[in-house]
């Protein structure tokens, strides 16, 4: 704990305090403002439909080799 020789030591101190207490009200702020736009119905939508899109091209992209791997157990199997 500080030992204040002065009452301006403390007064400094406390609009110190004071002006990190409003910094941190503000990004507070900016971090609910932030959350509430990204929980809004068009942007999840969009981060859905952005995973649909993903799961369709990496489906496209291994469709051709879980098709060759397929018929290639058929093959082995049916000999």
């Amino acid at each position: 704990m500080r030992r204040y020789d002065t009452f301006e030591a403390v007064n400094h101190d406390l609009k110190l305090l004071k002006i990190q207490s409003q910094i941190d009200t503000e990004e507070l702020k900016l971090c609910l403002n932030e959350t509430k736009e990204s929980l809004s119905p068009g942007n999840l939508v969009t981060g859905l439909l952005g995973g649909f899109a993903t799961s369709a091209v990496i489906f496209k992209l291994l469709n051709p080799l879980i098709g060759f791997g397929i018929s290639r157990l058929i093959k082995k199997f049916t000999k």
